[in-house]
Order: C-alpha cells, then sequence, then structure tokens
C-alpha cells in the first residue's frame, strides 16, 4: 500500500504522488533537448532530487543521463586532483550503469595527469562525448555542497569554455548540463562566508534562465488525491480539500504531502476525528496544519539557521510581516534575491509576500519568541490566523484606568506593525461593581473592540 512520502526521494510505486509528466516533458523539450545548461534553484525539499530523477527516467531511451551527487563529498574540494578524480570515478560509475561500452570506459578511467588534472579532465570530455554513440546529460545534485567554493568555481568555468567552444563547433562536451540545489551557482561564495562582501561574478552565466514552477497547483493536488481516494473510500470532497491544502501551502511540496501524510497516519483514528472521514475535512487539515507549525522540522530547522546566518534577511521577513511594507519585488536587491532563493517570499502582482500561510505562522512564532524573550510588555498576547486574516487580541487583567489606556496604547502599537486596522482587548475584570459588554471606539486610524468580562 502507498502512503505520502517527506523524506528523500520520492517513488511513483511508493507513494502518493502528483503527476510530473506535463512538467517533466516541458523541460524536456524546452531545455534538455535544445542541448541547454542550466541550474534548477529551489528552497529545501522542493522536490529537485526527485524532479532530477524522473527526467533521467524519460531520457534513458534517447540519451546516456549521468546522475551524481556533491553530497558528502567535501574532500573532492580540497584541490584540483581531488577535484579531477572525484569526478572520474563518479563518471565512470555512471557510464557503468549506463552501459557505455567498455572501451570508452577503460579510456575515461585512465590515471589523471596530477600536473594539469582539470585540462586532462577536459580532454576526457571532449573523447568521451565525440566516441560516444549517444548524447550525454550530466546532472549534478547537491552543487552547493562545495566546501571549497574556487575549486567548484574553477570546474564551472572549464565547463563554461567547453560549452562556448561547442557552439563554435570547436570541441565536443556534454549536451546538456544540470546543475541542482538550493544556493544559485552566483550566491555559492555568500553561503560560504555570509560575512563578506557579495559578488555576483559567475562561471555559470551561459546558464538558460529555468522558470518552470515546480510547485504544486490545486489540480495536481486534486489528482494525487484521487489516486488515494481510490484506494481508501474516504468519501472527501476532493476539490475542496485540495484547495484547502494549497491556500495553507501555496504547493510547496513537503508541505503538501505532510498535511496529506498527518491526515493519513496521525489524524484519523484519534478521538475528535474517529475515522479517514472525519480526517480529511476543513478541521482535520486544520489540526494537520497546526502539528506541522509546532513540529521541529528539518525544513523549519534550515530557515532559522538561515535567518540567523543573513541578517538583511531576517530584517526583510520581519518588515514584511511586521511592518506591512509594501516591497516591490527587484531580482537585484541582495535581500529579496536571497529570500527568493530560499523560497521563503513569493511575488503577488509585483508585491513581496511570504510565500505560504505555514511560513508565516512558523516565522511569526520565531520572531515574536524572540522579542518576548528581549521584552515581555512588547509582544502581543494572541495572534489569529485564520484563512488568510490575521486578528491582533490583547488580553489584560483590569487594574485601573489608566493601565487600561497603557493596554489601548499598546494594542494600536502592534496593529501599525502588522497594518492592521482592527484590534480586540479582552479585560479581566474583578471587580464587584465592573461593567461587563462589548463597545466599540476609535483611536487614531484604528478601530478597537474592548470585551470586558
Amino acid at each position: 500500500m502507498r502512503n505520502f512520502n517527506t523524506e528523500g526521494i520520492c517513488n511513483r510505486r511508493k507513494h502518493y504522488m502528483v503527476d510530473p509528466s506535463a512538467k517533466i516533458t516541458r523541460i524536456i523539450e524546452k531545455y534538455i533537448r535544445p542541448g541547454k545548461y542550466f541550474s534548477l534553484n529551489r528552497g529545501r525539499q522542493f522536490g529537485k532530487t526527485t524532479t532530477l530523477g524522473l527526467l533521467a527516467e524519460r531520457l534513458h531511451e534517447e540519451f546516456y543521463c549521468l546522475q551524481i551527487s556533491f553530497e558528502g563529498e567535501d574532500g573532492m574540494f580540497e584541490s584540483e586532483q581531488h577535484l579531477a578524480a572525484g569526478l572520474v570515478d563518479m563518471i565512470e560509475r555512471e557510464l557503468r550503469l549506463e552501459h557505455v561500452s567498455s572501451e570508452l570506459i577503460d579510456s575515461w578511467r585512465r590515471p589523471i595527469n596530477e600536473e594539469k588534472p582539470l585540462r586532462d579532465l577536459g580532454s576526457r570530455i571532449t573523447e568521451l562525448n565525440r566516441e560516444c554513440d549517444r548524447k550525454i546529460v550530466l546532472m549534478i545534485d547537491e552543487t552547493d555542497r562545495a566546501s571549497d567554493n574556487r575549486m567548484m568555481l574553477r570546474f564551472l568555468g572549464m565547463l563554461r569554455e567547453k560549452y562556448l567552444q561547442r557552439e563554435r563547433g570547436r570541441d565536443f562536451n556534454f549536451h546538456s548540463v544540470i546543475l541542482c540545489g538550493v544556493y544559485d551557482i552566483k550566491n555559492l561564495r555568500m553561503k560560504s562566508r555570509p560575512d563578506e562582501e557579495h559578488r555576483y561574478n559567475s562561471p555559470w552565466n551561459i546558464a538558460a534562465e529555468f522558470d518552470e514552477d515546480l510547485s504544486f497547483s490545486p489540480t495536481e493536488i486534486e489528482e494525487m488525491l484521487c489516486t488515494y481516494e481510490c484506494d481508501h473510500h474516504t468519501g472527501m470532497d476532493i476539490r475542496a480539500v485540495s484547495e484547502l491544502i494549497y491556500d495553507y501551502t501555496s504547493g510547496y511540496p513537503v508541505l503538501v504531502s505532510g498535511i496529506c501524510k498527518r491526515l493519513d497516519e496521525n489524524i484519523a483514528g484519534t478521538a475528535a476525528f474517529p475515522d479517514m472521514s472525519a480526517a480529511w475535512t476543513a478541521e482535520g487539515i486544520a489540526e494537520a496544519v497546526k502539528i506541522i507549525e509546532h513540529t521541529r522540522a528539518p525544513l523549519f530547522e534550515d530557515m532559522v539557521k538561515q535567518i540567523e546566518d543573513y541578517p538583511e534577511l531576517k530584517e526583510v521577513l520581519k518588515s514584511i510581516l511586521f511592518e506591512g511594507n509594501a516591497i516591490t519585488f527587484n531580482a537585484y536587491n541582495k535581500s529579496l534575491n536571497l529570500a527568493k532563493m530560499f523560497d521563503y517570499i513569493k511575488s503577488v502582482d509585483g508585491r513581496v509576500a511570504v510565500s505560504n500561510r505555514i511560513f508565516e505562522v512558523v516565522l511569526y512564532d520565531y520572531f515574536l519568541s524572540e522579542e518576548k524573550l528581549d521584552n515581555v510588555t512588547k509582544r502581543t498576547d494572541i495572534v489569529v490566523d485564520y484563512h488568510g486574516r490575521q486578528f491582533l487580541i490583547e488580553t489584560k487583567i483590569w487594574y485601573g484606568s489608566e493601565y487600561n489606556e497603557e493596554g489601548e496604547e499598546q494594542l494600536c502599537g502592534y496593529l501599525e506593525r502588522l497594518n492592521l486596522k482592527k484590534g480586540y482587548l479582552l479585560t479581566f475584570s474583578f471587580n464587584k461593581n465592573k461593567e461587563t459588554g462589548v463597545k466599540e471606539f476609535t483611536k487614531g486610524e484604528k478601530t478597537l473592540w474592548e470585551i470586558t468580562v
């Protein structure tokens, strides 16, 4: 029986998956068949490695697909010799898996020239692509794992030069090269030393702009749930459930799968949701989202790490969330480009917004917890996020009118920071002669509702 997967690569035989056929076809026809080099950069757990695997499956009949990864290979980047020798070993393994002729493999695996290792590697690449009976696609996963980016940049510079020579008819090179990772190649130096001046000169300026959307659309989620429903017969409203899941996640793949996984494995069968029919509802989805938001997940841990590593990223996210600034997205703005690279923000009608509602809540909680530790009196008690709207509720105990006015001022300050017009002040009074009830009034440009109990 298949399940929903949130760890590692997805397998259609084991996991419920969005049908990737149309996207894979577009990538092949737009980028690979024309022989383009490009970078596939998306946030953590965005399905990048799964996409590479699916591409390879489709390409095998026409191309040789060499799939290598730099994960766990930090030692390769200690020197040109280590890098060239490591790449020779990795590619040899892939050539054998692709059943390339033994003559070509023997030629490829000869000892590396220790004096000029990268030049030797370039000559082997020329020979391999000239003599091979099929065009070769090179896929490199986890490109941002390179610990010494100078070696990585030299390797990319060599590939760029061979690409340019190929286009002039003066060399043979891989038909298409795909670099996959979170960091864009031009930001590798930023990854290594975030406190230094960031330079964007890149040896990968030959790359085509990759603009294929890898997030899941409501229709794609719906198709996946149709398959699930055929197996489990929950009676869910598939379209409504799909749209609600999308509303929370904006199609971020691991969040979509995470909600579905919790509905299937954790929520159904509990006291509040005794069966599948009860779980696959708006209430069940809200409960799954709540669990995700309060789970210490690798995706959120990485988010916190990036926020702390890059102060400019932290400031731009706090500005969006707390100040309500209408920021116009500009790809040349360093902070915005960084946030976009991690998929923490998106552009909506040219304006910047946090990528999805789950990220919003996780970031709110993190920033507010920091603020509470700094100064307890500078935060509101309750922030309610419900169906895309936010409600601020300040709770106070009645200690007199002067203290109550301070609460009103404080609430207005919170509203201003979140760019909201209306707020709620819940006051608990233990006076025998208290006046309970609800009243509405304005304070400056803000409308306040005060509820006294």
